[in-house]
This record gives structure tokens, sequence and C-alpha cells, in this order.
């Protein structure tokens, strides 16, 4: 087996990469458990407070020794009109009625400071840092780099790989369209940046000097095999990880995981005011027509912050972001040392067939 400069880098057994996914899904007991099975865990930071950052890497180091990834979203925070959020909430207010929920407020803040997320970071000195939904400002390259911390950042097509090139990064994400959750689009036109992986993998591979590791769609061992046989160094998965013993994840989303087929998923601004990718629901059926009237991330994802919990805490999946990418059927729900094996033996079955 060729040298691969991903796994040399941080010591790893295999090139697998759980991915970062908010919402509960990525614990510290199950970034530690896919650490500890030999792929390299990713905690998902994004939403999370510095102390809240701090915290929860401390709990990981407890459970691993392993490096592991910490995700945050490259500072792009987005504002809106008085307009916009008005015309929010009155597009809102029929969901907050049904879930019993009293007459918004707009918040105080839509987001985390992402100069302070930063900072916290750079305190707990995980093995790599990635980000996505933009390029790092030069600045804040820089400071991980005196860090010493490996970056990898997030490509939806081959001139943003060639951004995070130029911005520094060690490593580059390519993320396919049939990726769930959020797509990390910031160069170009969304719509044409939904390219599909085995279109998307060969052609950044070819285009930029970085390793690459692919993400979108690989459910098992066989997508993992692909990847690497495309030009990829590891692959990165999410969706397979969602309904594993250590994912906290309500018992709404894993039911409507679950009950999904091949056709389920769409990408929705509805929940968040961003692309994103998950299975279609009700919430995401009513508010289809007027997406184009939604306020940006993170204005949006913080106007229905309240309205995802209480759906969450009341068994209503038809109001949660269900996020999940296309390969969402062939997901398993093991534990995460068990399912890590299990890509273990079925990426090498694949490859044996190749070589």
């Amino acid at each position: 087996m060729r040298h691969n400069p991903f796994t040399s880098a941080f010591g790893l057994t295999y090139p697998i990469i759980q991915a970062p996914m908010a919402g509960g899904a990525t614990t510290p007991e199950l970034v530690a458990a896919v650490c500890n099975a030999g792929g390299m865990g990713s905690f998902a930071a994004a939403a999370l407070s510095p102390q809240a950052i701090l915290d929860g890497v401390r709990r990981i180091r407890a459970l691993t020794a392993r490096p592991f990834n910490v995700n945050l979203f490259a500072p792009r925070a987005l504002q809106a009109s008085a307009g916009d959020l008005t015309r929010a909430h009155e597009l809102l207010a029929p969901f907050r009625a049904e879930l019993g929920l009293p007459d918004p407020c707009t918040p105080d803040k839509f987001c985390e400071n992402p100069a302070d997320q930063i900072a916290a970071l750079i305190e707990c000195r995980p093995a790599l840092a990635s980000f996505t939904f933009d390029v790092l400002e030069a600045d804040d390259m820089a400071c991980l780099r005196r860090a010493g911390l490996a970056v990898m950042g997030t490509a939806t097509n081959v001139a943003e790989a060639r951004a995070w090139q130029d911005a520094g990064a060690d490593f580059v994400c390519a993320q396919g369209g049939e990726a769930g959750g959020h797509r990390g689009t910031f160069l170009g036109d969304f719509d044409q940046s939904c390219i599909g992986l085995m279109a998307l993998v060969p052609q950044v591979v070819a285009n930029v000097r970085l390793p690459v590791v692919a993400a979108g769609g690989i459910m098992d061992g066989r997508g993992i095999a692909a990847a690497q046989v495309l030009g990829a160094c590891a692959a990165q998965l999410g969706t397979a990880f969602l309904c594993c013993d250590e994912s906290a994840i309500s018992a709404a989303w894993k039911r409507g995981l679950r009950a999904a087929g091949d056709a389920s998923t769409r990408v929705t601004r509805a929940f968040s005011g961003r692309h994103a990718r998950g299975v279609a629901n009700a919430f995401m059926d009513a508010l289809r027509p007027h997406e184009h009237e939604l306020p940006p991330y993170p204005v949006h994802n913080a106007l229905t912050a309240d309205l995802r919990a209480a759906a969450a805490r009341q068994d209503r999946p038809e109001y949660i972001s269900l996020w999940a990418g296309q390969g969402v059927p062939m997901l398993r729900a093991l534990p995460a040392a068990r399912l890590m094996q299990l890509l273990v033996e079925e990426r090498a079955a694949a490859l044996a067939q190749v070589e």
C-alpha cells in the first residue's frame, strides 16, 4: 500500500474520519470510540461557547489518548434587516403555535464569537482543526500555525480547494453533493457547486497539491475504498455514525433516519438559512416556497433554535432538522467500535477486488 499522508501525519491505523455533526451527534464518547478504534473522531464545536469547547475536549482526552479533530465554521457572520426578521417571525409563527411556544423575541446574539472560539481551539490544541463555510483569514491561519495545529478546509468545487491551498491549509475535504448537513460552498453558484463525489474528488486531486479527504454519501467500506481509488487519502463519514450507540441525537431524529429511503433527502434553507441536506419533512415542505425570503445563517438558525428544541422534546420529527446524506438507508445502529470494525473489513475486501 502506498504512503498515506493523512494516516502518517496523525499516526492513524485507518484512513477513516468520523465527520463533525452538531445537534448531539458527535459526543465526546463517539469521538473517542472512533479514535480508539484506529480512525479519527471529530468534535463539532461550531455552535458551542468557548468554555463548552474546552469542556468537550477535556472529556475527549479523558476517554482517549489518540489524535482527534475539532471543527468550527470559518468566520462569516451575516446580518439581516429588521424587515427580514419580521418576515421570518411571520413565517415561523404557525409552527410556534403548533408547538405551544410563546411569541418570539430576536436573540441578543445569533452565534458565538468566532474569534473567541478560535482562541479556545488554540488553547485546547487538537491534532487537527477543520473549517467550513469559508476560508480562514491570514491572521487566523497564522495563529493556528504558531500553535502547531494542522488545518483542513472544506471545498465543494475546485476553486474553493485552491483557495484553501493558497491560504496554507494542510488538507482539503472535498464535500460531494450527497453529503448530509450544511453545504460548505463559499465560492460560485450553490447549485453548480452541488457536485457528486465521484466527479468532485478526481478533479480536486488533479488541481491541488494538498492531500484530499472525500466526504459525501460514504456509508460503508466499499465507499471508503472507492474514494481512495479516486485519489482521496481518507474518507469522512457522517450519516453512517448518526445511529451509533454513542450518538446523542433525539429519538425523533433517529426514527426519521430509519424510515428514510434512497430519495428521502433534499437540500433546504428552511431550518438555518443556509443550504443543508436532510430528510424531507413537513417543515421543509411548508417553507419551500418561501426559502428566498429567509434571512441567512446564522440569523435564521438562531430564530428556529427554540422551535427545533421544542419539536425534539415533543417527539415531533416533522419540525426537526433531520440532517442526513443520500446514503441514509444504509446506516447501521451499532456501537461505534463495531461499526469501525465493519468499515475496516469492508474496505479491505473492496480494495482486494480492485488490486
